[in-house]
């Protein structure tokens, strides 16, 4: 089988037919080194500084460029550079060390790992005991629904969930209904009715892509009708979203309603790991039967710093202020731009291209001008939705982000990118 380089994607390397796993990892690699040649190899690059609005990088052709205002951190708030945060992460490697040594369930239950889980819990409004923790944010996702969705069940998910939830599904039966779409949902909804022991629909707050919010409340609505449980992931919406940041669920009222919440700290809150805060006794249940919370270590002491950033969202919140000051006027320059961001309710902006090529060759041009940005192409998006996104933070400063509006309008021009080519 041929595979034409020009066209390709990484999805068309997973299974090349009637070659071994090696045979295909070298077609894979002379993929990328065409990719590299054209210079839109844009991923996997080298950080050699901390999360912010300015990063150092080594990209794919061994340039350092010392002043890339980036674009591609998830670190919302900026809280992984917060002084406060990073006391807290030394002092408890001072008294713990570096590592837990062991799964939770075999001696690797530390009191910062409870006080972790009390802090989360709280966070949301729940009892001390209606959390639980994983080692990642993805883990928390895919090995809770393992755990409680089998092959009696039936997970009804949105077109548009992260990879993680997918994953979590592979054990139960699975519908998945059209992005956003209430009409979609609510027939599958009424078709499932009486046919399976659990019904749960999964959506996110906030996805990840186009950067839109779930209609929560009517999504809440539908799931009250039909006897189904929900469960929501707000990623992307925690500490950005809401009254006090408790993310998309706050925002649309339904922050007490919800079955189960899941997410990750590794955005607004600075570090790594994830959470299911939900029913105290479903959370029992997963605390021993999910297989990748009791047969993997745990977190480290650095969790430490999580508790902090957690108590900064309430302590410090004219960051939450400052970061939607920076959205409001980031897209109001690509709009005036005439760039395509569809209905980005967040601080995620996708700049909307379509192209793949062209897609490619902006995120090569954006890199050129010193903007360090994430091009995201086929099978992350449909092949005719590829687009630049970019994550805004708290500690861009107004001319971080005239920078990138700069750079923006000239690569508009020399590839024609608008709304219309869009359309």
């Amino acid at each position: 089988m041929i595979i034409n380089f020009e066209n390709a994607s990484f999805r068309d390397f997973e299974n090349i037919p009637n070659m071994d796993i090696l045979e295909r990892a070298t077609v894979f690699n002379d993929f990328l080194a065409y990719m590299e040649k054209n210079g839109h190899l844009n991923y996997r690059f080298q950080n050699i500084s901390g999360c912010g609005p300015e990063m150092e990088v080594i990209t794919n052709t061994g340039n350092l460029h010392k002043n890339y205002v980036s674009f591609v951190s998830n670190d919302y708030l900026g809280f992984t550079q917060h002084p406060k945060v990073k006391e807290a992460v030394i002092n408890a490697i001072q008294i713990y060390g570096t590592g837990a040594g062991a799964s939770p369930l075999i001696g690797g239950y530390f009191s910062f790992h409870k006080k972790l889980e009390e802090k989360i819990a709280h966070f949301f409004g729940r009892d001390s005991d209606s959390s639980v923790i994983y080692t990642t944010g993805y883990t928390a996702n895919s090995a809770s629904l393992q755990s409680l969705l089998l092959k009696e069940d039936i997970a009804i998910v949105d077109m548009a969930i992260h990879a993680s939830v997918l994953e979590g599904c592979l054990h139960t039966n699975k519908k998945t209904f059209l992005h956003n779409d209430l009409e979609s949902l609510e027939r599958i909804l009424k078709d499932s009715k009486d046919k399976y022991r659990t019904k749960m629909v999964i959506v996110d707050g906030v996805y990840s892509q186009d950067g839109d919010l779930a209609p929560l409340d009517k999504i809440w609505e539908l799931t009250q009708r039909y006897g189904a449980y929900l469960t929501v992931d707000d990623a992307h919406g925690i500490g950005i979203l809401g009254e006090t940041g408790r993310g998309a669920m706050e925002m649309y009222g339904i922050l007490d309603k919800v079955d189960l919440i899941t997410g990750t700290f590794s955005k607004s809150f600075a570090n790594i790991g994830g959470y299911v805060v939900g029913n105290s006794k479903i959370i029992s249940f997963l605390k021993f039967q999910s297989r990748q919370h009791i047969f993997s270590a745990t977190s480290t002491p650095a969790t430490a710093g999580i508790v902090k950033a957690i108590e900064l969202i309430d302590e410090e919140p004219f960051w939450q202020k400052q970061l939607q000051s920076n959205i409001a006027y980031f897209k109001n320059g690509l709009k005036s731009l005439g760039m395509e961001i569809g209905t980005t309710g967040s601080a995620i902006i996708p700049i909307k291209i379509g192209d793949p090529h062209k897609t490619s060759e902006a995120g090569r041009l954006l890199l050129k001008a010193g903007i360090y940005t994430n091009p995201i192409l086929y099978p992350a998006v449909a092949k005719k939705n590829a687009r630049i996104r970019m994550s805004l933070m708290a500690t861009h400063t107004r001319v971080h982000l005239d920078s990138a509006l700069n750079a923006l309008e000239d690569i508009g021009k020399v590839l024609n990118i608008s709304k219309r080519e869009y359309a």
